[in-house]
Order: structure tokens, then sequence, then C-alpha cells
């Protein structure tokens, strides 16, 4: 019978919650699958989860079905890891998801008005997740942040806790005057770790200035990351056209090239 299911073709979530348990059956399974553990899959799960945003962010429609059934894979996993445990099991993780939206909701599941502006649905939002971190015993305001989280999210989301009990700056002139102070104690900064120490507080403080603009720092830097590959790509290109590599190049000749690509874009965009 379990057979039938695995080679069913539309056998949906019961199919692939087979497939995960036969893959960990310690007699019959994979290897692979059987020596992993929560800590060993983690990772995976993380980059499954950068995968899903590329392809959003590429707008790779074709692609995002299947890097979304990867990422699925990954709580499949989890669960099934956990159920072996008699943690809990898959139903269980979609029963407490279903329990903390309708709980989230009452303006859509319960008897409050959905007549709310979005700025007051954030804030009832912010209000329910503090009575659920107090119902954890999570008494200082920054608990409950993920040590796991990317580190500039992190920041983000460290920020916007501290914020709403008013430690903050109140304007973003006083954002970008940290930021200049920072930038002069990392420029003066002269051991290895006071440097890092230094470029951290930078870094630190321009995640603050994203959230004071309400820009996604995340997103903004992977933009900046796919125009710095988008334009030295077309150094790259120019240069081919002569026969030449950028390790065969100087320095001035990329920068032309470059400022070149720069014109090119802002001609082509106005």
């Amino acid at each position: 019978m379990s057979d039938d299911l695995i080679h069913n073709p539309k056998g949906g979530m019961p199919r692939l919650l087979e497939i995960m348990r036969r893959l960990r059956d310690p007699e019959t399974g994979c290897p692979w699958d059987i020596e992993q553990d929560f800590a060993s899959i983690a990772p995976y799960t993380i980059e499954e989860a950068y995968e899903v945003a590329d392809a959003i962010e590429r707008e790779a429609w074709g692609e995002l079905k299947g890097e979304l059934g990867d990422l699925l894979f990954q709580s499949v996993f989890h669960a099934q890891m956990a159920s072996e445990k008699g943690l809990f099991s898959f139903d269980e993780v979609a029963d407490t998801m279903s329990d903390k939206m309708v709980a989230r909701h009452p303006h859509v599941f319960g008897d409050e008005s959905n007549a709310k502006t979005p700025e007051q649905q954030t804030a009832d939002w912010e209000a329910i997740k503090a009575q659920e971190r107090a119902a954890k015993a999570e008494k200082g305001v920054l608990d409950g942040v993920a040590m796991g989280l990317p580190a500039l999210l992190r920041a983000v989301k460290l920020q916007k806790r501290a914020a709403r009990v008013g430690f903050d700056w109140p304007s973003t002139d006083q954002v970008i005057d940290k930021i200049v102070e920072e930038a002069q104690e990392l420029r003066e900064a002269t051991d290895p770790d006071h440097i890092e120490e230094e470029f951290g507080d930078l870094l630190f403080v321009m995640a603050n200035l994203a959230r004071h603009m309400k820009i996604d720092p995340e997103a903004a830097l992977r933009a900046a990351n796919a125009k710095f590959t988008r334009r030295f790509g077309a150094v790259e290109a120019a240069l081919a056209e002569k026969g030449r590599r950028p390790e065969d190049s100087t320095l001035e000749e990329m920068d032309a090239l470059w400022d070149a690509e720069k014109r090119r874009e802002k001609a082509k965009n106005a």
C-alpha cells in the first residue's frame, strides 16, 4: 500500500510524508538521510529559504514551485525526526500554525471588526505577539529574537523591539550623524579586534538607518549585489571583445569600462 502511495504522482502531502518516513527507515532507508539530525539539517533549511527568496527576486516563477517544494521538504524532514523522538508530528506542526494564525487574526476569524487600518492591524499583531512572549516567560524586551537569524535581519528586529519601549533616535538625521561618528571610529581603530568591533558597530547603525527609512536592508543589499554582478559582467564582456580577461587589464581600464556601463544603464532608464 505504501509503495502505491509513493509512486502515485497525485499523492500530495501524504505521499511526501511517506517518502520521508521511508528515507529515514533505519533498516531500508537512505544512509545519508538516516544519519542526519536537527543540527545537520538546519543549514539546508536556511539555504532553501534563501533559494525561495532568490526565485522571487528574479521573478523566476517557473522555478518557484520547485523551490517551495524544497523548503516544504525541510519542514517534513524536521517533523519526521521529531516524530521519531516522540516530540511532535507533522500534523501537530500544521495545527500549531493554524492555531497561531487564528489567534493572531481575531478581526478575520473572531468577533473583532476587520475595519482597521494596516497600521492598527500591525499594532494589534505586535500586542498579541507580546502576550505570547509573556506566556513563554520571555521577560526581557529582546528575549525571543532568534539567534540563528542572518545578522543584518536580527539587528533590525532587535532595534524594532528596543524602539517599542522608546529606546530609539527620534529622527533619521540623528542616525546618519551616528553613522558618521562610527565611520570615524572605524578609521581610527588600529588593532584587528578593535577594527572588527567598530566595523560591526557601523553595520548595526546602517541597519538602524534602513529601519528608519523603511528599507529592507537585506533586499537593498541583494539589489546592490545584483547591480555589481551585472556591471562587472559588462566589464568582462567588454574586455572579452578585445580578447582579454580582467586579470590582463588594469584597474584604470576596468574603472573606465565600469563607468561606461553606468552611463549606458542611466541612459537606458532615463
